[in-house]
């Protein structure tokens, strides 16, 4: 049985670019235990024991036709204290995002390689419906 997600990855251009948006405006701590691989990269911690990885190496997905909405595209979810709080500190970096389509208290934006992300205080699923 599955019990959590370790980590997720995403490739990046330009580490300490990325590290701008992923550390100052984000928040997320640099986990300074990344082993010496043969490509630069960051680990970030998220919570006590899951982590996004950055990986510095070519990326085989062009960023072209991508949807504006995130929610539409691949993306990784995560659970913030304070939604506004983040939207604020995401206005102050210039870094546009979306609200959710559904309705619900969250919304979607991309890091500086396009990657998508979204963000909520909430994932409650929704029932089953019968």
């Amino acid at each position: 049985m599955i019990k959590s997600i370790a980590h997720a990855s995403f490739l990046v251009e330009d580490v300490p670019r990325s590290l701008k948006f992923y550390c100052d405006v984000l928040q997320l701590p640099l986990n300074p235990n990344r082993p010496d691989f043969p490509f630069d990269g960051a680990w970030l911690d998220i919570g006590d024991d899951q982590m996004i990885h950055l990986m510095q190496l070519p990326n085989p997905d062009s960023t072209e036709g991508r949807p504006a909405h995130g929610g539409r595209d691949r993306h990784l979810a995560l659970v913030v204290e304070d939604l506004e709080a983040l939207a604020t500190r995401l206005d102050a970096a210039n870094i546009e995002y979306s609200r959710s389509k559904s309705g619900r208290a969250a919304f979607f934006c991309r890091d500086p390689d396009g990657n998508a992300l979204e963000f909520a205080e909430d994932f409650t699923p929704p029932p089953l419906q019968k």
